[in-house]
């Protein structure tokens, strides 16, 4: 369940949102998928509070995330976010998240859905480390914004955007991170008031859509977060973090550090995340078997899964390489089989 800032909450309903647990359902446009076409094509604008933040800010904040995560922090500065990953000692993903800096201290986004047991598990390890972890998702609005003019929307409403993937700016008490998809796409992180403003002026010259098809934007730029059902699955390799620059093979160690590097030096990865398309009546769940036909055989699981722009839905999934010239179907979903294709960043054969 989200950790809402209720006037942050309120204002959205004012603007026509439906609001669920799950976060913003949707605006004027109730279809899903209509809402993952306007994505496709059109400038749209989404609240994201259904990802939740994790502040770390101390002496040794820069330290103890070194000793954690998957990247090297120390490349974090105020024009520059990343993403991580925070694993199992046997290198199992218990999250991916996308770091940024902020007034000096640093935050780590994920999915609301997980955030309350990673600060959990995050605050075992602080020991006598001069850090201070907690959540921080009442503290800011983020609102996220896509489309093939969002730069130019961003100066109209005087803020000069980063130009490149994972670069960030700050200006006036906002923070801009520029992120991967089809089209120019921007988190606005602000104060309350000005997220208002900032949505009040960018709200006439979008559509408003709800979080699922924020989520099919992060699909389609092969960077799905893990939510329940996802976690413990996968080392950072098979959801091709590190095609990302999301692990560094020259920091130190961190939980699950040994492993991850024995992948990387020593072998080639068995499995890979790809995206996908079914035609299915209902969303899959995240986590569920895909097989090979005619195999009883798992060959790979769902990582997320959202409306896709012409019906059916679209997904990631990591699968076996030597697997994916056959025929894929989804565990127990009856119907058409399921089609791949590579993240928009891949090349060769990973």
């Amino acid at each position: 369940m989200i950790d809402w800032n209720d006037r942050w909450k309120e204002f959205l309903i004012e603007q026509g949102a439906v609001v669920g647990d799950d976060g913003v359902r949707h605006f004027a446009e109730a279809d899903p998928h209509a809402q993952s076409r306007l994505a496709a094509a059109d400038d749209i604008l989404a609240d994201l509070s259904h990802l939740g933040l994790i502040r770390a800010d101390g002496p040794d904040a820069a330290a103890f995330l070194q000793d954690q995560l998957s990247n090297d922090i120390r490349r974090v500065d105020a024009g520059h976010g990343q993403l991580s990953a925070y694993c199992l000692p046997n290198g199992r993903m218990l999250a991916l998240v996308r770091v940024f800096l902020r007034a000096g201290a640093y935050y780590l986004q994920l999915p609301a859905t997980i955030q309350p047991a990673t600060l959990a598990r995050l605050k075992l390890f602080v020991l006598r480390a001069k850090v201070t972890l907690a959540s921080a998702d009442r503290e800011f609005v983020r609102l996220g914004l896509s489309g093939p003019i969002a730069p130019r929307l961003l100066r109209a409403a005087g803020l000069t955007p980063p130009e490149h993937t994972d670069e960030a700016a700050e200006q006036d008490g906002i923070t801009l991170l520029r992120l991967p998809g089809p089209h120019p796409r921007f988190e606005i992180i602000a104060g309350l008031e000005a997220g208002q403003r900032l949505w009040t002026t960018l709200a006439g010259q979008t559509a408003a859509v709800g979080a699922s098809a924020w989520s099919w934007l992060d699909i389609a730029a092969g960077v799905p977060m893990l939510q329940p059902g996802a976690i413990g699955e996968f080392i950072p390799q098979m959801v091709n973090l590190d095609l990302l620059d999301g692990v560094s093979f020259q920091k130190g160690c961190y939980p699950g550090q040994e492993i991850v590097a024995r992948v990387h030096h020593l072998g080639r990865v068995k499995q890979r995340l790809f995206l996908g398309h079914v035609a299915a009546g209902a969303r899959p769940a995240v986590g569920v078997t895909i097989r090979a036909a005619g195999s009883d055989q798992g060959v790979g699981r769902v990582v997320d899964a959202q409306p896709a722009p012409a019906g059916g839905y679209d997904l990631a999934a990591v699968i076996d390489l030597d697997r994916i010239e056959t025929a894929l179907y989804l565990d127990g979903i009856p119907g058409p089989r399921l089609t791949l294709q590579k993240p928009p960043f891949s090349t060769g054969n990973f």
